[in-house]
């Protein structure tokens, strides 16, 4: 995609729409996030008509109509039941359909369970205390520890100096 395109604004940003649409991915690129609830719900379209829809409720995001086909997307990703889909992440994709002769814009789910890095957050001093006291009475390991905080180097090395002190 060409910078240009990256920089505008299109015009449904600027009427917030209560749901999610292609105008609301970053730049056309795909939006991971995550289903907090599915349902039906009364969404009022275009001049005001009224048509009850499933709606995915999602966590930091607006909520999404869902059509059949991306219902059939996530069913294949995490099965048929709609309570199940509850804290399971999708992402989600600009595409294009015909409608009435007219190409427009979608939002498709891809078929794939997305690949979510766990984002690491500092280990404050109070919390990196009570670590240090766990790997030492050994209820946790270091390796627990490491996989759960962004560690400085300096707590790597207190953490190794444990260990040390165990095997000595």
């Amino acid at each position: 995609m060409n910078s240009q395109v990256q920089n505008r604004t299109h015009w449904k940003q600027l009427i917030n729409p209560k749901y999610l649409g292609v105008y609301c991915l970053p730049n056309g690129q795909d939006l991971t996030v995550t289903i907090r609830s599915v349902g039906r719900e009364i969404v009022i379209g275009d001049g005001g008509k009224k048509e009850e829809c499933t709606v995915a409720q999602l966590m930091n995001s607006k909520p999404m109509i869902l059509n059949r086909t991306n219902c059939k997307t996530i069913e294949r990703m995490y099965g048929p039941y709609l309570e199940d889909w509850a804290g399971k992440s999708i992402t989600v994709f600009e595409s294009s359909v015909k409608v009435a002769g007219e190409i427009v814009a979608c939002l498709r789910i891809r078929k794939e369970v997305p690949n979510l890095q766990k984002v690491l957050h500092p280990i404050t001093p109070q919390q990196f205390d009570k670590a240090l006291k766990a790997v030492e009475s050994g209820h946790y390991t270091i390796e627990q520890i490491v996989a759960g905080y962004a560690l400085t180097q300096d707590q790597l090395n207190q953490l190794n100096g444990v260990k040390k002190n165990e095997t000595n």
